[in-house]
């Protein structure tokens, strides 16, 4: 029974957290890859994460991170938060 409330005690508590990123780097890209508005976050973020080179040059990088109370969150995700809480004690 010990292992049981290692286990549980193991688990990670969730939060909800509200998240601000502000990049600002230079990409040397074909000239039509940007025109899709769809795929431009994708597009820039894979970019980005893939670090700097010669084709990508950051200039600013600014993050934000503010755990914020479950009821200001949607209901989706709050049901969502409900469904993880649930499959933990399931575990």
């Amino acid at each position: 029974m010990n292992h049981d409330i290692e286990y549980q005690a193991a688990l990670p508590d969730l939060g909800v957290y509200e998240c601000e990123v502000r990049l600002k780097f230079r990409l040397i890209e074909e000239k039509g890859a940007l025109k899709d508005r769809d795929h431009l976050i994708e597009l820039l973020l894979d970019a980005f994460m893939c670090g700097s080179d010669e084709y990508m040059e950051p200039v600013e990088l600014h993050a934000n991170v503010a755990e914020m109370s479950e009821v200001q969150a949607s209901p989706q995700m709050r049901r969502q938060l409900i469904r993880l809480r649930n499959s933990k004690e399931l575990a």
